[in-house]
């Protein structure tokens, strides 16, 4: 079962297809691990043992009858996978961690899930999340805080932080996100896992339960590069039920990258004749000195690989924060209003009248940090305020999105932090909502502008906690972030086999013998 669970989603996809391993034999691998673990870590809502393994089951047969007729299988056919609980997925219970949904039964499935089915995936739960994707450390779900994997005591971030936390817990090959302000990013940088950002309007949004419409995103959280690639490329693609989704009229847009999919041919180690780009502004105060140490350390790598690094002043920075939650409050008040009790969902057992139960349903149904937002939202969108706030929250993004665009000019890729510090100690964010709303500093102007971004592993801190490195493309030039991405995590890897292997050279001449598969020493003492 370990050596299952070790495998990326890419690997134990290899295994499946040559009948190494079978997709029920992984599935129950990892249903096993979330029985084992799931009651700490509290990573899933829902966990569908039946129909995985009913999926599990038809998995195999599709892959029997594809290779006897010597068709070619997806490299995602029989994997499992865990997807957040705001996509939804005909007949499951889909929640958004939130108390008003808890008994919402859709009847249709997100795109990007679909793909995920069409591609063979076994989909094995719903995972935990912020409620409605409000959050920034997994902590205002309604079915209780996810736990970091990597240290017990901490957050895992948000909000897709039952998502990040299944991969970095062994709990699933791989799982679905989705970012509004770096809720695929910042997690994945907490648990020391891989996750992309795509480009606005790159994955279909049809079945994503709205939080903030013009900034949120559905992405791939993986065990490293090569899984997030593969996902990407999976769900990717225009769908005529979303109305913002690129590539639709390919000879209108004008650019082929919006319809360019092939992700996985980014997979290449080489980044010579790069340029890429370091913010000062993300380097100032706030940040912790490990974390600029190792991004910048990650940053000279690069270098010593080829590609010319630069620092320089993107600007409009300190604006982020302030423009991106005036925008996704106000949105989040408008695509929240439809959940009143009325149509589905959780209704108040106690009222007198309509608006008495439309009051009492909301006031009871959701958190606090929903309520807050809503009421924010509320208040910018308002008669005397609305020019004031939420106006010139959109000046803002469009000087945003001016200052990235005047930077890619120059640079194939942005290299900086994912978060000014590692995982939090659970609690210490919902004391003080703003200090975590400031944690978003290098992750919500991203989509702010609809660019791609990709959070990789690039260190760790003092007391071991995982640090993310985080790398920006211009719009729809996903593959520059990958190939570079890939490049760093094959040096990174390389380098770490070495090291293991000088130490395991030391070990081996002081008397210790390595271990066969059942833990048997050959001679000498056992490593």
């Amino acid at each position: 079962m370990l050596e299952i669970l070790s495998l990326s989603a890419v690997e134990l996809g290899k295994k499946i297809a040559a009948g190494e391993i079978s997709s029920v034999e992984a599935t129950k691998a990892y249903l096993d691990a979330i029985g084992k673990k799931d009651k700490e870590i509290n990573a899933y809502i829902t966990v569908d043992t039946e129909g995985a393994i009913r999926m599990a089951e038809e998995a195999d047969k599709n892959i029997a009858e594809k290779k006897a007729a010597g068709e070619s299988l997806s490299p995602l056919a029989g994997v499992p996978f865990a997807i957040k609980d705001n996509m939804c997925i005909e007949g499951t219970l889909t929640t958004c961690a939130s108390h008003i949904l808890d008994n919402f039964v859709p009847t249709y499935t997100a795109t990007a899930v679909q793909k995920l089915k069409d591609a063979g995936a076994v989909i094995i739960g719903r995972t935990n999340m912020d409620e409605f994707a409000m959050g920034s450390t997994t902590e205002t779900s309604y079915f209780g805080p996810t736990r970091n994997p990597r240290d017990m005591t901490r957050v895992p971030g948000g909000s897709s932080g039952g998502s990040a936390a299944a991969v970095a817990g062994l709990e699933c090959a791989a799982a679905l996100g989705s970012d509004t302000g770096g809720s695929i990013r910042q997690p994945a940088s907490f648990c020391g896992v891989t996750g992309i950002k795509p480009t606005y309007g790159r994955v279909s949004r049809y079945g994503l339960i709205a939080y903030g419409s013009s900034l949120d995103q559905i992405g791939p959280l993986g065990k490293n590069v090569t899984d997030c690639a593969t996902v990407l490329e999976a769900i990717s693609g225009y769908d005529p039920k979303d109305s913002t989704s690129a590539g639709g009229d390919k000879e209108s847009s004008g650019d082929p990258r919006t319809t360019d999919t092939k992700f996985t041919e980014a997979l290449t180690a080489d980044v010579k004749g790069m340029k890429i780009g370091v913010p000062r502004d993300y380097f100032l105060e706030g940040i912790a000195p490990d974390v600029k140490k190792s991004v910048l350390d990650a940053a000279e790598v690069l270098k010593g690989l080829g590609a010319e690094v630069e620092e320089f002043d993107l600007g409009m920075v300190e604006y982020a924060i302030p423009a991106y939650y005036v925008i996704a409050c106000a949105e989040a008040s408008s695509n929240l209003e439809r959940f009143d009790g009325v149509k589905y969902g959780y209704r108040t057992k106690d009222y007198t009248d309509l608006h008495n139960m439309y009051k009492k349903t909301r006031s009871e149904g959701f958190g606090a940090e929903v309520k807050r937002r809503i009421m924010l939202g509320s208040f910018v969108l308002s008669s005397g305020y609305y020019d004031a706030y939420y106006v010139k929250a959109l000046r803002v993004k469009a000087l945003i999105k001016q200052a990235f665009d005047a930077a890619f000019e120059k640079y194939d890729v942005i290299l900086g932090p994912v978060a000014p510090t590692t995982a939090l100690k659970l609690g210490d964010s919902l004391s003080d909502p703003i200090q975590m709303y400031l944690g978003d500093i290098y992750t919500v102007s991203v989509n702010l502008a609809g660019l791609p971004g990709i959070s990789l592993p690039c260190g760790e801190d003092s007391e071991g906690l995982p640090i993310g490195l985080q790398l920006l493309g211009q719009t729809f030039d996903e593959k520059k972030i990958i190939r570079t991405a890939y490049t760093y995590e094959q040096y990174r890897l390389k380098n770490m086999k070495l090291k293991c292997d000088e130490e395991l050279g030391n070990l081996k001449s002081e008397g210790y013998a390595e271990t066969d598969n059942q833990g048997n020493a050959s001679s000498g003492r056992e490593v």
